[in-house]
């Protein structure tokens, strides 16, 4: 370990974390040692009387109690496996240019390189400690440091922690801009690499793994009664290490930023913009691309491509992000893997069940979709689907169908049907020439059917700036979609052949996927919204030509003559909340889209 101050703070805090170590066990042998000076006594003659006899027989076996209880916690906290992160492990095979560009890189900050590289689908990177054997056979030795080329092979050095790189920077930044972005973080290696800070860092990991397996839920009484007393020790030396082990590992980070300052310390205060830049594209491009195909059992296979393309279009429409697209030229990190479009692939499943949960492979139910289908296979589809949803609620609300040539006698679902039983006619009748018994566009009010129900008190308050019946629609849309979710088959989180296939699945719990939600659950507003505008891009693609398509900040659009068409969403809101219909009618006019017509549903 370097002469840093962080990292003679960080010892400084390790040491502290051995010594409560140290007690614990010193109180644990406590009893023990006792009960050993009373037993020598009896020979000696020198601790004799029915007081020291008695002190003996109450004593010894409490020590042996204690000892029992103490190599029980120990066996447990020993034999727990420390949390994992879920990573795409990298070979050096399939990317020798990355892992002689972190060799390189470590030599130059004269610390251990790491032992591995893995890929994390998330705009970060940080070392991992995987040492622990639950967490599978330690790396061959001529594997155990990545820059251990040319090294004596006699020589066992301690395995360093593995690289965790954040799957956006590779597609997004450029090799020297990696460079600068690791620099820091590889430099946590020396620290690492000291005996006492390691050790501070396992004892640490092993409660907090310990505190994990006894929160189990469990049926025996016995083992529920036994762990919970083994939890309250882990979480009782947890209080004692907080403050220490979170120093111990501030004090190591600061030596990591200290010795890295002389490696590409320019280019990393540039490097650093493009880390905040490509965080805000991978944020846009889950939530509004990846997140409706997600839903539409359907995960995009190339997510890192994407916030190459979602980037350079905020460049293109930000002329402050000019600069940014320039960059282009250079070469990207990526190219320093062998089969980028494979781990890239990897990423996404990854990304996909991390933030949405599903299975670990593909299925009938679960299947990549290219961006070049996207709009078909996602957009298309998710329209179509949740039209059909909105008509159905209608049927079920007794709604009748607009009145017209086209659907008169069929039946068939139109636009039109929607907009006049969501139109106020109170809103309707201020319009200049309005007529309070018809509808807005002068088509008679239709749809008065039965008894409208009203809506739950959780979704009272967020229906309460919408008409009675917009607010029940939404309603009766919020629980059919409910029904529907609850009737799907829900799939194992990890199949057996995917788990077969790749063994570091096995390593980290997925039963309780999504770990990550990437929103909270819709409400019955933005239900309501979402079917409605579905409404009308289906009626624009059935009547209009127009088509869908797929904006990489904006997510799904509608796209008339191969141009985006105008926000959709203040003309939807006014009907909802307002009951007005008068806006988005005289869109659907100026875009040559008729409501009265028949729509295509799923």
């Amino acid at each position: 370990m370097g002469v840093e101050a962080g990292a003679q703070a960080a010892r400084s805090r390790a040491l502290v974390v051995l010594r409560i170590r140290s007690r614990a066990l010193a109180v644990a042998l406590l009893p023990a040692a006792a009960a050993v000076i009373l037993l020598a006594g009896v020979p000696t003659g020198r601790l004799a009387g029915p007081g020291w006899d008695a002190a003996r027989w109450i004593l010894t076996p409490l020590a042996l109690l204690v000892l029992l209880a103490a190599a029980g916690i120990a066996l447990v906290v020993a034999r727990a496996r420390p949390a994992m992160s879920p990573t795409v492990a990298i070979a050096e095979e399939a990317a020798p240019d990355l892992y002689r560009m972190v060799r390189d890189l470590a030599d130059r900050l004269d610390v251990p390189a790491p032992s591995a590289i893995a890929l994390t689908p998330d705009c970060d990177s940080w070392l991992e400690d995987r040492t622990h054997r639950a967490h599978g056979p330690p790396p061959v030795e001529e594997h155990e440091d990545i820059a251990g080329a040319g090294r004596h092979a006699h020589r066992r050095h301690p395995v360093a922690p593995v690289l965790v790189i954040g799957s956006p920077f590779l597609w997004w930044m450029r090799v020297g801009e990696l460079r600068a972005v690791l620099a820091p973080v590889v430099a946590g290696t020396g620290p690492s690499a000291h005996p006492d800070i390691a050790a501070a860092r396992r004892f640490v990991r092993g409660l907090d793994a310990a505190v994990a397996v006894t929160s189990a839920p469990r049926r025996d009484p016995v083992s529920r009664l036994v762990l919970a007393g083994v939890g309250w020790v882990a979480r009782l030396l947890l209080r004692g290490c907080r403050v220490h082990a979170a120093e111990m590992e501030r004090g190591v980070a600061a030596a990591a930023a200290e010795r890295a300052q002389a490696v590409d310390y320019g280019l990393r205060i540039v490097a650093q913009e493009q880390v905040g830049l490509a965080y805000a594209g991978w944020d846009r491009l889950l939530t509004r691309v990846a997140l409706p195909a997600w839903r539409m059992g359907r995960w995009p296979s190339r997510l890192d491509a994407g916030v190459v393309a979602a980037l350079t279009e905020l460049s293109r429409r930000d002329r402050l992000a000019e600069g940014f697209a320039s960059r282009l030229g250079e070469r990207p990190a990526c190219d320093l893997l062998e089969e980028p479009g494979a781990v890239d692939e990897a990423a996404s499943l990854l990304a996909a069940r991390l933030f949405h949960g599903g299975p670990a492979g593909a299925g009938p139910d679960w299947s990549p979709v290219d961006w070049s289908e996207y709009p078909e296979e996602v957009v298309d589809r998710k329209w179509r689907i949740d039209a059909a949803r909105l008509h159905r609620v209608l049927d079920a609300l007794g709604v009748r169908p607009a009145p017209g040539p086209a659907a008169s006698g069929t039946g068939a679902p139109t636009l039109a049907r929607v907009l006049d039983h969501l139109t106020d006619l109170t809103a309707a009748s201020a319009v200049p020439g309005g007529d309070p018994a018809a509808g807005a566009g002068g088509a008679p009010a239709t749809g008065a059917g039965p008894a409208l129900p009203t809506t739950d008190t959780d979704d009272e308050e967020d229906l309460s700036g919408t008409t009675p019946r917009s607010a029940a629609l939404a309603a009766r849309l919020s629980a059919e979609l409910s029904r529907e979710e609850t009737a799907a088959p829900r799939p194992s989180p990890t199949a057996p052949d995917a788990a077969a296939a790749d063994p570091a699945t096995a390593l980290w719990d997925d039963r309780t996927l999504p770990l990550f939600p990437l929103q909270p659950p819709r409400t019955a507003r933005d239900l309501l919204a979402d079917h409605l505008t579905a409404m009308v891009c289906c009626a624009a693609m059935d009547t209009a030509g127009a088509t869908p398509g797929l904006d990489w900040l904006d997510g799904p659009t509608l796209l008339l003559d191969g141009t985006r068409t105008p926000d959709l969403a203040p003309k939807v809101l006014a009907l909802i909340e307002d009951g007005d219909a008068t806006p988005l009618r005289a869109w659907l006019a100026d875009l040559g889209i008729r409501p009265e017509k028949p729509v295509r549903l799923a």
